[in-house]
C-alpha cells in the first residue's frame, strides 16, 4: 500500500496550492489545473478542503511560495484540520523539508509527481505494472531520503551540539541513511533488470506480430478520454472503463474486423496527463513501445471538456517525448453525445478534417465512420517502391503479393527487381532494397 493510503481508514484531508511563475510555460491555465489536481487527489482517496494560489516572479529557493503563503498555509491547516499539503508544481526535496519543518511534523508535503505515482501504485493491478511503478516510486524518493531521516532525528530530540542531533544520533543515523540508499539502488536495478525482461518479452510478442502482417493500431490520449471504452466498444474486450483518471495502466490487445474484412489489433495504452512524471514516462518505457511500434494512432480527446485543445498539447508534447510524434495519426473526438445537435453541428464545423471522426464511444455512434475511416488509413494508402529483393527475403515479396499491388515482376541472378504500391506502414521493411534513381541512370548507361 502507498504512503498516502498507510494505516489510513478514513478520508485524508488536504489543502491545495497552485503557483504561477511568471514567464513559466503552462498548458492549462492555473485554475483549471487545480481542478484537475482535486480530481486526482479525489482519486487518490483525499478530500480537498482548502485552495491557495500565488503568482510568483521565481520560486523561494527555501519554501518554493512565499513566507506569507507558508503561513497562510499553516492557519487553512489549522482551520480545515487537515494533515496534508498537496502542491501543484513539482517541488525539489529541500522545498519539501523546509516546508515540513515550518509546517509540523505531522503535516506530509506532497507535490503533483508523488500523487500521480501514488493513483499508478494503486491502480497497477498486474505484476509488470507494479515493477515499473515500484521504479518510478523508488527513483523519485531516492533524493528525498535525507527529508525522511531528519524528520526522525528531530521527532528524538536531544541537544548535542550544533547539529542539533543528540549524541548517538546523528552516526547511526547516517549511517542508516547511507544502507537505505545502498538497499534503494539494489532494487532499483533489480527493478530494471526485470523490465528489460518485459521489454524483451514485449519486443519479442511484437515481431511475431509482424510477421502475420496484421496492422498494429494504437488508442492514446489525455486520461479520462474514453479510450478504454472506445476499445469495448470495437472489440467487446470487456476493459475496465471508469468515469476516473487513470482507471487503467496495463496495455490490452484486441483483433477487430474492418468494414471489408480485413482486420487489425487494436491496442489500449495508459493515459497521458499534462506534466506527467518523467521517472514515470521513464518506467513505463516497455509500454509504451507499445506506441511506437504501432502502424497508426488513434488519437481520441474528450470533446465535451472545456480544455480539450490543451489536452491535445499535452498528449502531442508527451508523444514526443518518446518518439512517437511521426506516427500517422487519426483523431477521434469522443463524447458526442453530451451535445445538443446545434453544439455538435458548430464543433463538427470547426474541427472537421479528413484525418478527423466524431464518435460517442459509450453510445456507439459513429463507430461504422470510425471503423472505415481506420481501413482507408490502414489499407488505402500505398506508395509505389522499385526494389531489388533478395532470394533470401522471400517474406517480403510474399507481402507485396498477400497485402500490396506487383506492376512488375523480374527475376533476376541476384534476386527479384519488383515495382509495387504497398501500404505506406511497411514502407519501411523494404528501405534497404530500394533502386535508386542513380542507380536506375546507371543501369540504362551500361545498357
Amino acid at each position: 500500500m502507498s504512503k498516502l493510503h498507510e494505516n489510513t481508514r478514513v478520508k485524508e484531508k488536504a489543502v491545495l496550492v497552485g503557483v504561477d511563475i511568471l514567464g513559466s510555460p503552462r498548458i492549462l491555465p492555473l485554475e483549471e489545473s487545480l481542478i484537475e489536481l482535486e480530481m486526482l487527489a479525489d482519486t487518490a482517496g483525499i478530500s480537498v478542503e482548502a485552495i491557495s494560489t500565488q503568482n510568483l516572479q521565481k520560486p523561494n529557493p527555501k519554501t518554493f511560495v512565499g513566507s506569507g503563503k507558508v503561513n497562510e498555509i499553516k492557519g487553512l491547516l489549522n482551520e480545515s484540520k487537515a494533515d496534508v499539503v498537496i502542491f501543484d508544481s513539482e517541488l525539489n526535496p529541500r522545498h519539501q523539508r523546509e516546508l515540513e519543518k515550518i509546517l509540523g511534523d505531522d503535516v506530509r508535503v506532497l507535490d503533483r509527481t508523488a500523487l500521480i505515482l501514488d493513483i499508478f501504485a494503486l491502480h497497477a493491478s498486474t505484476h509488470e505494472g507494479a515493477l515499473q511503478v515500484e521504479l518510478a516510486q523508488l527513483e523519485y524518493r531516492l533524493p528525498r531520503l535525507t527529508r525522511a531521516w531528519t524528520h526522525l532525528a528531530r521527532q528524538a530530540g536531544g541537544g548535542g551540539g550544533r547539529s542539533g542531533v543528540g549524541v548517538g544520533l546523528r552516526g547511526p543515523g547516517e549511517k542508516q541513511l547511507e544502507m537505505d540508499r545502498r538497499e534503494i539502488n539494489r532494487r532499483i536495478a533489480y527493478l530494471k533488470e526485470q523490465l528489460e525482461k518485459v521489454r524483451a518479452h514485449r519486443t519479442r510478442h511484437r515481431n511475431r506480430r509482424k510477421k502475420s502482417n496484421i496492422p498494429v493500431v494504437a488508442l492514446v490520449g489525455y486520461t479520462n478520454a474514453g479510450k478504454s471504452t472506445l476499445l469495448n466498444q470495437l472489440s467487446d474486450a470487456g476493459v475496465y472503463a471508469a468515469d476516473k483518471l487513470f482507471a487503467t495502466l496495463d496495455p490490452t490487445t484486441r483483433k477487430i474486423y474492418l468494414p471489408a474484412g480485413k482486420e487489425c489489433l487494436l491496442t489500449d495504452t495508459v493515459g497521458f496527463i499534462q506534466n506527467l512524471p518523467t521517472t514515470l514516462v521513464a518506467a513505463f518505457r516497455a509500454t509504451l513501445e507499445e506506441i511506437n511500434e504501432a502502424d497508426l494512432l488513434l488519437h481520441v480527446v474528450d470533446a465535451a471538456h472545456s480544455n480539450s485543445d490543451e489536452h491535445i498539447e499535452s498528449v502531442n508534447q508527451t508523444l514526443a517525448s518518446i518518439d512517437a510524434e511521426h506516427i500517422p495519426t487519426l483523431m477521434v473526438y469522443n463524447k458526442i453525445d453530451q451535445f445538443s445537435t446545434d453544439e455538435f453541428d458548430e464543433f463538427k464545423e470547426t474541427y472537421a478534417d479528413d484525418d478527423v471522426v466524431f464518435v460517442s464511444a459509450r453510445d456507439g455512434l459513429f463507430v461504422k465512420e470510425l471503423l472505415g475511416k481506420l481501413e482507408n488509413k490502414l489499407y488505402e494508402q500505398y506508395i509505389a517502391i522499385h526494389a531489388k529483393i533478395p532470394y533470401d527475403k522471400g517474406n517480403l515479396l510474399s507481402q507485396i503479393y498477400s497485402i500490396g499491388k506487383a506492376d512488375m515482376v523480374d527475376h533476376m541472378r541476384d534476386g527479384v527487381e519488383v515495382e509495387a504500391r504497398i501500404p505506406t506502414r511497411i514502407v519501411a521493411q523494404y528501405n534497404d532494397y530500394l533502386i535508386k534513381e542513380e542507380e536506375e541512370n546507371n543501369e540504362e548507361m551500361v545498357i
